[in-house]
């Protein structure tokens, strides 16, 4: 396999002397952003009263009063998405601050549609781990996996005040997303058309995890305290080298009671404690799905919708009350998912966000067929997304999944909830925005700290060429990197990541 690498690399110019990223408002990340009054109460609120404006972007300004961008200076194609185009929110974080890796190989899945789509026999192991070691390597800045790692585990211990790499005997939890087994009852089969963790993909990574990073299998932990595991899944990703490796659920979660997740926000609902999983790790994986949900979108910010415990053993959220903020069509209200990436046990720990896209389904009750699951825009043209998206920017990855989301006619086709609907972007406004959200919401990371920054969001140029500020030279903004996996040789005009950072600290902060 080689790798074909697409996309134009912003200059890191200023961006090596850095030492640490300055806590800025928005305002002071960008001084020369116009600030524009705001033309209307619906648009200082972002009621829906002002949808149908703020969706087509008629307004001189955004609903919180910054400048729209001007397409016509990114492209020549113009912007054609849902979401108002705007200058980027908040500063990028990571190794590679902003940047965001999607590596694409059509031969890693071949489904005909019958059966059930998680059936091993329809992808290609191979294939996959070099999905995610090429993508580790590129979200580090690396030539290879193994240092893509090191690289990934520097720059998260950095923005925690923690130095050097991964120690052997540190302990990582895996956050998979396990909706859709065992949403009824305790069945452990695995046997549904709904989507959950694609179990190809997950071996891949823990095969990453012991061969490039050196972590020991005992020391791995995967687990969703909502949903129950499938016996074949747990089997498959315990064996050979991963022999060790633990599992748990909703029916193996203890509780740590020394870590309730406090909420920004005043709101009835349950005590929610994180499970000790997650608060006796070092680092955290958040590996969440691609798709469509009732309530539009579902990405890495509501993967921790399965991280808590509080009682209600089927239906945490709804014994936390979480879901009355995602349905109101909104923006500028409280987002208890930013609540949930600022949280210091799971944001603050957390060395790689990654997106299954391998198959994507257009909701998260949806029976995946192999029509509902072929994606109509380029480069899928028909066929399954066959991805993978990683980043170390909760903010910046979960923006990239938005933009391919609403704007794939076979997921908007199939969910009303989010076709035409660009309020289902408010929790990445509030994250961009969190130092100055336009909620009024004084976001901490769940120990007392207020948050001043989370990452960074903003919307691509056009569906077709798929660039972001950084892509197009700009110094802040996303930076997406695309890794097309084939069997013809490497062009030598190809691009390459951009080189890594060096020694020391020169990473962006996440705060506090």
């Amino acid at each position: 396999m080689k790798r074909i690498v697409s996309g134009i690399f912003a200059a890191l110019v200023g961006c090596l002397c850095l030492a640490s990223c300055a806590e800025n408002t928005p305002a002071e990340s960008y001084p020369d952003m116009q600030e524009t009054p705001v033309t209307s109460t619906a648009a200082a609120t972002g009621t829906t009263e002002n949808l149908a404006e703020y969706a087509t972007g008629v307004l001189n300004a955004d609903i919180y009063g910054h400048e729209l961008i001007d397409t016509k200076e990114a492209s020549t194609l113009p912007y054609d998405g849902i979401y108002p185009q705007h200058e980027p929110y908040g500063t990028g974080i990571g190794a590679m601050p902003g940047r965001v890796v999607w590596a694409c190989d059509p031969e890693s899945v071949d489904w005909d549609g019958n059966g059930y789509w998680w059936e091993t026999d329809h992808f290609d192991e191979s294939a996959i781990l070099d999905l995610v070691n090429e993508s580790i390597a590129s979200l580090g800045g690396k030539e290879n996996a193994k240092d893509g790692w090191a690289a990934l585990f520097t720059a998260n211990n950095c923005t925690r005040g923690r130095s050097g790499g991964y120690t052997a005997g540190e302990k990582i939890a895996i956050k998979a997303n396990i909706n859709g087994s065992a949403v009824y009852d305790d069945d452990t089969s695995g046997e549904t058309k709904m989507s959950y963790t694609n179990p190809v993909l997950l071996k891949a990574l823990l095969t990453s995890l012991i061969e490039e990073a050196g972590v020991a299998p005992e020391d791995i932990t995967v687990y969703d305290v909502s949903r129950l595991f499938p016996d074949y899944m747990i089997e498959m990703c315990t064996n050979g080298e991963r022999k060790g490796i633990h599992f748990v659920d909703r029916s193996t979660g203890v509780a740590d009671e020394t870590a309730p997740i406090v909420w920004s926000h005043s709101f009835g609902g349950k005590v929610n404690y994180l499970p000790t999983c997650v608060t006796e790790a070092a680092y955290v994986i958040n590996l969440a799905n691609l798709k469509g949900h009732s309530y539009g979108i579902t990405l890495c910010g509501k993967n921790h919708f399965g991280s808590f415990i509080n009682g209600n053993t089927m239906r945490p959220p709804e014994g936390a009350n979480l879901h009355q903020w995602l349905t109101r069509n909104e923006m500028g209200i409280y987002s208890p998912l930013v609540d949930l990436m600022a949280n210091a046990d799971l944001g603050g720990k957390t060395v790689l966000y990654m997106l299954d896209a391998l198959i994507c389904a257009p909701g998260e009750g949806a029976s995946i067929t192999g029509n509902n699951s072929r994606w109509q825009q380029s480069p899928f043209d028909g066929d399954y997304t066959s991805s993978v998206f990683v980043s170390q920017d909760p903010v910046a990855i979960d923006s990239v999944g938005a933009d391919f989301l609403m704007n794939e006619p076979t997921v908007t086709e199939n969910n009303g909830s989010l076709r035409g609907n660009p309020t289902v972007e408010n929790y990445l406004h509030e994250a961009g925005l969190v130092g100055n959200a336009p909620s009024g919401t004084v976001y901490t990371d769940s120990q007392g700290h207020p948050v001043t920054n989370l990452g960074v969001h903003e919307h691509w140029n056009n569906s077709t060429e798929k660039l972001y500020s950084r892509n197009l030279g700009k110094s802040e903004g996303i930076e997406l990197i695309q890794i097309h996996l084939t069997l013809l040789p490497l062009s030598p005009d190809a691009p390459q990541p951009a080189a890594s950072r060096p020694a020391g600290c020169p990473f962006p902060e996440r705060s506090p």
